[in-house]
């Protein structure tokens, strides 16, 4: 029995679905698939999916501190019964797997499971991409790591497909109507507990480089883009600030509507590694230069599967210090940090600057600090970092762009050229949004109102 290991990070995202019809535009310089295609036709074929968020609570000692999200969606795998499931698309992985009827214990019960036996589609193979033959008891295993959590599983060639019908909504019909492509998947035996327990998705879609994916036939967007002629070879992410507001991926272009400006790009580092990083030429928090980016050595990873911010485990005390403010007013009153002002962080990536503030990057709940000897009382708010922690193909110094900047740029990312696009997001209007807001739902949203601040006593 063969066993294949592959670190990625899990970066989460998610999902519904609805061709644009006409909204969505090929990248004004992203060549098509092939040449004889017109662009238009290439704008046709992009498909965009409203995603779906899940809140997720952070507890420590018994009480809520914060929320990690989630956002993911539908894929139909297999033919002629297509079988419904979630999943993350994870620019930070390059695979795609799904639980299998055969994994019975843990977190597997909590979720959809793919029965093989619906399936006329699907072929079982190796890790070779060698065709076995069905009912064989033992099949090649792949264990498969990611930043949290971990998977084993078989492989089958099978057809994955997003369904669609002629207005835009997702429906229950052929997955005919939709784009289909087939691929490699692994069909899960064994989950981990973590984080799998705790999330709705069924399973992971990488995005990531071909790179990045245990072989070409891996690869989702790889498949993709060689299959459907059409389709533009790249896909584009909105995260959205309220939750009445679905939150987007398009596949094969770009949403319009959801663009403010040009896009500015960065080209991708290192893009054998497979993962949608950046050369970072500097980073200032409040103007203050960070010396550990000053020769020009540090990354960054556009990540669509990651809450926060995440900074260098070295930077993040430095960080997190420049980004402390005290807040004046009453220190009673319950208030939300992502209203109060603080410095900005700029991270140079070249020909884009990419700035969040205080509204981005702040921990909502407040740290109420009381001195046991004077009984005077101090707010402060801090901000919600990730320490990100050395990895052997990122190095010492990698930044993750996580929700804070992908809710506040819309990103765009170019699988032929090997850039990553930035344009600020255009937030739709809140007001007539009750067909958009019936394609996605919010689950485990936390209640509305200042969050109780963290109280410490010295």
């Amino acid at each position: 029995m063969t066993y294949v290991n592959c670190l990625a990070a899990l970066l989460i995202l998610a999902v519904s679905i609805v061709p644009t019809n006409g909204l969505t535009h090929p990248i004004s310089d992203v060549k098509p698939t092939t040449s004889s295609e017109p662009a238009a036709a290439a704008a046709a074929a992009a498909i965009t999916i409203p995603l779906h968020k899940q809140y997720v609570p952070v507890i420590r000692n018994n009480r809520t501190v914060m929320y990690k999200t989630a956002y993911y969606g539908d894929v139909f795998v297999g033919q002629p019964e297509p079988q419904n499931f979630t999943v993350v698309f994870d620019t930070g992985s390059g695979n795609l797997f799904i639980p299998s009827s055969k994994c019975t214990d843990g977190p597997c019960s909590t979720h959809s499971r793919y029965e093989r036996s619906l399936s006329q589609s699907a072929v079982d193979v190796d890790h070779d991409g060698v065709e076995t033959p069905r009912n064989v008891e033992d099949r090649d295993q792949v264990s498969v790591s990611y930043g949290t959590g971990s998977i084993v599983g078989e492989i089958a060639r099978e057809v994955v497909c997003f369904r669609t019908d002629a207005a835009g909504a997702a429906v229950d019909g052929s997955p005919l109507q939709g784009v289909c492509t087939r691929l490699r998947v692994l069909l899960a035996t064994e989950l981990t507990q973590e984080p799998f327990r705790a999330f709705e998705f069924d399973g992971v879609l990488g995005l990531g480089l071909e790179s990045l994916a245990l072989h070409p036939e891996f690869s989702f967007l790889g498949q993709m883009v060689r299959q459907n002629q059409l389709m533009q070879a790249a896909f584009g992410v909105f995260i959205s600030d309220t939750d009445a507001v679905p939150s987007e991926i398009t596949l094969g272009g770009i949403d319009s509507r959801r663009v403010a400006g040009e896009l500015q790009w960065a080209d991708v580092a290192n893009p054998e590694l497979g993962y949608w990083q950046m050369r970072v030429r500097g980073v200032f928090v409040g103007g203050e230069a960070l010396e550990l980016c000053q020769a020009g050595d540090c990354v960054a990873v556009a990540d669509t599967g990651t809450s926060l911010l995440g900074v260098p485990r070295q930077a993040a005390q430095r960080v997190h210090w420049l980004l402390a403010r005290s807040v004046s007013g009453d220190p009673q009153e319950a208030i939300d940090c992502r209203g109060q002002p603080g410095p900005d962080i700029i991270i140079d990536l070249g020909d884009v600057k990419v700035t969040i503030g205080a509204a981005d990057y702040s921990r909502p709940a407040a740290l109420r600090v009381v001195n046991n000897k004077t009984q005077e009382t101090e707010v402060i708010c801090r901000a919600a970092l990730l320490p990100v922690n050395e990895e052997p193909a990122l190095g010492p110094k990698t930044w993750i762009l996580g929700e804070p900047v992908l809710r506040k740029y819309y990103t765009a990312y170019d699988w032929h050229q090997k850039r990553v696009g930035f344009a600020p997001a255009l937030q739709p209007a809140t007001t007539g949004l009750e067909e958009a807001s019936a394609r996605h739902r919010v689950v485990g949203a936390p209640p509305v109102g200042a969050p109780t601040p963290t109280v410490v006593h010295i």
